[in-house]
Formats: C-alpha cells, sequence, structure tokens
C-alpha cells in the first residue's frame, strides 16, 4: 500500500515497546496521538514486578485517548491506549481479545516486548505497525524480525538520539527496520492517524 495511504487505513493495530529512558519517550508519542484514533495502542515499557505501575495515570494526563492498564481477556478497543501491567506478558489473543501471561520473563523482563510483538505479528500481519524506542536490553529484537516476516512495518528510534541505544541498535542488527526515525519523526508520522 502506498505511503500516501493515511495511516488509519493501513494499520489495524499499533504496538510500542520501550525499556531505559522508555517513560519520556512513550509521553512524548502517546500524547500526539489524535482523539478517535481508530486504532488499539499496546504498550509495553519494562518495569519492576515487584510493585504496582502508575503508567496508566502517568501517561492519561496528556494523551487524548483513554488510557488503561490491560487486564486479562479485556476486550481490544479501537482508540484505547492499552498498558502492560507488572510481571505479566501483554499477548493479542485474536482481534477482539488481550491476554495475560506469566510465562518465563525474556531477557529478564516481564513484561517484555518480544511476546507482544509476536503475538500482535500473528494476528495482525501486514495490517500491524511496530515501534521500538529506547532501552537497554536486546528484547524488541525477535518481535521487530516477527513483525516484519508477517508483512507488518517497523519504525525504530535512531539509536544516535535514543537515552539508550542498545534496544534500537539491537532491533536494526538482527531485523533492519522500514525506517529509522527521530522521536520528533515518529510523532509527526502518528499525527497521520486522523479517524
Amino acid at each position: 500500500m502506498s505511503k500516501a495511504t493515511p495511516l488509519s487505513r493501513r494499520f489495524d493495530a499499533i504496538v510500542v515497546g520501550a525499556s531505559s529512558g522508555g517513560v519520556s519517550a512513550l509521553r512524548m508519542l502517546l500524547d500526539a496521538l489524535p482523539a478517535g484514533l481508530p486504532v488499539p495502542v499496546l504498550v509495553v515499557q519494562h518495569l519492576p514486578r515487584d510493585r504496582p505501575s502508575q503508567l496508566a495515570e502517568l501517561f492519561g494526563h496528556g494523551c487524548p485517548l483513554p488510557v488503561a492498564e490491560a487486564d486479562d481477556k479485556a476486550r481490544l478497543c479501537p482508540g484505547t491506549v492499552w498498558i502492560a501491567p507488572p510481571d505479566y506478558h501483554l499477548l493479542v489473543e485474536d482481534r477482539q481479545t488481550l491476554a495475560l501471561s506469566q510465562d518465563e520473563p525474556v531477557m529478564f523482563s516481564r513484561p517484555a516486548i518480544d511476546p507482544l510483538f509476536e503475538s500482535a505479528a500473528a494476528v495482525f500481519g501486514r495490517r500491524l505497525l511496530a515501534l521500538l524506542l529506547t532501552g537497554a536490553s536486546s528484547d524488541g529484537s525477535q518481535g521487530i524480525a516477527a513483525v516484519r516476516e508477517a508483512g507488518g512495518v517497523a519504525w525504530i528510534q535512531c539509536p544516535d538520539e535514543a537515552v539508550s541505544s542498545m534496544m534500537p541498535a539491537s532491533a536494526l542488527a538482527h531485523a533492519g527496520a522500514d525506517e529509522v526515525l527521530t522521536l520528533g519523526q515518529i510523532r509527526e508520522r502518528l499525527r497521520g492517524f486522523q479517524p
């Protein structure tokens, strides 16, 4: 599909992964999402497993969309940002349903990015947009590979501007990307998701 096609007609879901430095990067991106976004947004930020997360509340202050911590079997609603909870992997079960898993940590993280990206790629295929941001591990590399193998699109934050370059650099070396973008460029692209 042409890059001139509105993003809301190219994709049915957006998945986002981040680790070290990710909270501020995610705030920048989520605040740029347009009200009435016609697709769901699923977010994994590496979290400590032993205490509650305040990310849904934090991101909800600036984001024009509802932001919620994901529950097992939650309905996958368009126009909602779903945040992975502490100590659970966030998965896409099917086009209507989310799932939570306590499978083994990936790269010492649960939630981890790879399980979300891989499960979303299996469900949405070429209709998936994956964004991988700053982080200090190689989590996300396998997930980006799965997204691209399924025909989805991967945008990776430019490692040179990331707070922690390891995660985007690892994914680029392992799986490549459709585009390598600054946070500012990703923000502007996300504004193209008009209803």
